[in-house]
C-alpha cells in the first residue's frame, strides 16, 4: 500500500500539481504505471474499489504509451506518414484523453479517501468494487467520446485546409462549436477538480492531525 501511496503521489503531482506534463514527469508516470499494475497482479494486494480505480488509472497510461511509441518510431526511423495533420492530431488527442481520464479517476479516489475518513460505516455501500468498476467504464466512455468529437474536428479542419474552395458544411460548424465549448468545459473543470482535490486533502491532512 506504501508504493500504491507513493504512486497517487506521482499522479497527483503529474496531473493535478503541473501546469503540464513535461518529460520527466511522463517518463516517471508511465514507470509508476508499470509498476503499479505489477503489484495489483499480485495476490497481496485485496480486490477493493480504490485498487479498481487505481487500477484504471495506471492502464491509462497506455494512451501515453501509444503517443509515445508512436512518435519515436517516426523520428527513428524516418518513417514518412501520409496524413501528418490527422496522425498528428490523434497524438495529441490520446494525450489528451489520458490527462482527464487520470484527472477524473484520481479526483474519485480523493473522494473515497473522503468518505472512508468522515463516513467509513455509512458510505460502505457506495465504496464497492462494482460502484467503482462502473465508475471507471463511464470515465472511459465519456472521454473516449471527447476524443472522438476532438478527432472529427480536427480532420474537418484539416479537409477544409487542403480544399479551401469548398463552402463548409453543417458538420463542420457543428462538430467545431461542439468542440470548443468543451475544451471550455475541459478547462474549467479541470480547475474545479484542483481545487476540490486540495480541498479534500485538507481536511483529510487536519482531521488525522487532531486526532
Amino acid at each position: 500500500m506504501k508504493d500504491l501511496r507513493r504512486y497517487l503521489v506521482l499522479k497527483y503531482v503529474q496531473y493535478l500539481v503541473l501546469s503540464s506534463s513535461n518529460a520527466i514527469s511522463t517518463f516517471l508516470g508511465l514507470l509508476g504505471s508499470l509498476y503499479t499494475i505489477i503489484i495489483l497482479q499480485s495476490a497481496k494486494v485485496s480486490s477493493k474499489s480504490t485498487a479498481v480505480l487505481i487500477s484504471s488509472l495506471a492502464k491509462a497510461d497506455i494512451l501515453v504509451s501509444v503517443s509515445v511509441a508512436s512518435e519515436m518510431v517516426v523520428w527513428t526511423f524516418d518513417v514518412s506518414i501520409s496524413s501528418t495533420a490527422f496522425t498528428s492530431a490523434l497524438l495529441q488527442n490520446l494525450l489528451t484523453a489520458n490527462a482527464h481520464i487520470s484527472c477524473l479517476l484520481l479526483s474519485c479516489v480523493a473522494f473515497e479517501a473522503y468518505l472512508i475518513t468522515f463516513f467509513p460505516t455509512e458510505s460502505r455501500h457506495l465504496r464497492t468494487v462494482k460502484n467503482a468498476t462502473l465508475t471507471s467504464r463511464v470515465i472511459w466512455i465519456l472521454v473516449t467520446a471527447e476524443c472522438t468529437l476532438f478527432q472529427t474536428d480536427d480532420l474537418l479542419k484539416a479537409s477544409s485546409t487542403s480544399a479551401p474552395t469548398r463552402s463548409p458544411c453543417v458538420l463542420f460548424h457543428f462538430s467545431s462549436m461542439a468542440a470548443a465549448l468543451l475544451k471550455s468545459l475541459s478547462y474549467f473543470l479541470g480547475i474545479l477538480l484542483r481545487i476540490v482535490n486540495v480541498y479534500i486533502y485538507y481536511k483529510i491532512f487536519f482531521s488525522m492531525s487532531n486526532r
